[in-house]
């Protein structure tokens, strides 16, 4: 088994939250809980998502993004400047229900003024044998899904200095892993995924913007927010079209941004939802070069049916007509939990679909 990343048997990052520790996100809102109570629930239940990593046979561990109220809420809360607003978008599932959600609001400049993940990694590292990863969102998801007008004017003359300031911001933040021995980040990303869909082009359209310089200007923000990283440090990018209770916010296939996506992003492994046709097929992938790595999110999350292990391995020989086999991993197409109420799965859900997941890697390359 490989161990250091890329691995062949990956997974997003979120992990389904135990009861007691939803509980106790509502008790703290509330007060009625303290910051070393809360603090010790977390601790308690991050133990455990660790030690479920480790059964299930995998080589790589997150801490199930259990100290966040969503996967990239706590950038609002520890990053000065930020607010929340209502995004411009809406998730929607298959029989047209529809569900907001919120996003970022710039409402000043931009100031890390503490540790954003560190603690996170920290305590991971702290607690597995196993290689830690730290997931963050992409500069372009603290963006894009507030919409124009989510950059005051007051404090960013437009939208691009905004994501200039965000990288830096960035750079501190991954130095700061850096020096607690992080080799393993992932950011993950939505908007370049959601502007494959004619739908998203036409509502940026409506806002004024074009899809083609945002495309070009998030590319150059994540490789200037990774700019300067630590030597040996591995980037994984997760590529999604939304997740939320069986929700989605865009479709289409990754044609249209791929050969700039694999080629122009300094990325080492890309992690793709690849679990409906929504995703569009694997050509795509021809367009990625051979020092790159992809893990292919085959695996759902959003329900509790579990893939055959053969139409697994049938996809992957179909997506390796497009790419060296060597190159391909597997994943899951999501996290268990974007959000602490989590995925309409059960616990035993989650842990059959990680050992599918080993188990089919195994299969397939002889190691997860």
């Amino acid at each position: 088994m490989s161990a250091t990343p890329p691995f062949r048997a990956d997974h997003v990052g979120s992990l389904l939250r135990p009861e007691a520790l939803r509980e106790a996100f509502k008790r703290r809102a509330r007060r009625q809980i303290d910051d070393a109570e809360f603090g010790a629930i977390q601790d308690a239940a991050i133990r455990d998502a660790l030690r479920l990593q480790e059964d299930v046979g995998l080589e790589v561990a997150t801490d199930g993004e259990f100290r966040r109220g969503s996967y990239w809420g706590h950038w609002v809360d520890k990053v000065e400047g930020f607010g929340i607003r209502t995004a411009a978008f809406r998730f929607h599932d298959d029989h047209g229900h529809e569900a907001e959600f919120t996003a970022a609001d710039v409402r000043g400049p931009l100031r890390r003024a503490r540790g954003i993940s560190t603690d996170e990694f920290a305590f991971v590292a702290a607690n597995t044998r196993l290689t830690p990863k730290i997931t963050m969102p992409s500069p372009s998801t603290l963006h894009f899904y507030g919409g124009a007008d989510c950059v005051s004017p007051a404090a960013y003359p437009d939208y691009r200095a905004y994501l200039a300031d965000l990288a830096r911001i960035f750079r501190e933040e991954i130095a700061a892993l850096g020096a607690l021995g992080c080799r393993h980040i992932q950011l993950d990303e939505v908007p370049l995924a959601m502007l494959c869909d004619p739908a998203v082009r036409d509502t940026v359209r409506a806002q004024g913007l074009d899809w083609r310089e945002l495309v070009d200007q998030y590319i150059r923000t994540t490789n200037d927010a990774l700019r300067g990283r630590p030597a040996g440090m591995t980037t994984a990018m997760h590529l999604c079209r939304g997740n939320f209770k069986g929700h989605y916010l865009s479709a289409g296939g990754y044609e249209s941004v791929a050969e700039r996506l694999f080629n122009d992003l300094d990325i080492d492994v890309f992690l793709l939802e690849y679990d409906t046709d929504r995703a569009g097929d694997f050509a795509p992938l021809r367009h990625v070069p051979k020092h790159r790595s992809v893990s292919l999110g085959l695996i759902t999350t959003k329900s509790a049916a579990l893939e055959p292990v053969d139409l697994l391995r049938r996809r992957i020989d179909l997506a390796a007509t497009h790419i060296d086999l060597a190159q391909l991993g597997i994943c899951p197409q999501c996290g268990f939990a974007s959000t602490v109420g989590g995925n309409d799965v059960t616990r035993d859900d989650e842990i059959a679909k990680l050992a599918l997941l080993t188990a089919t890697a195994r299969a397939v390359w002889g190691e997860a």
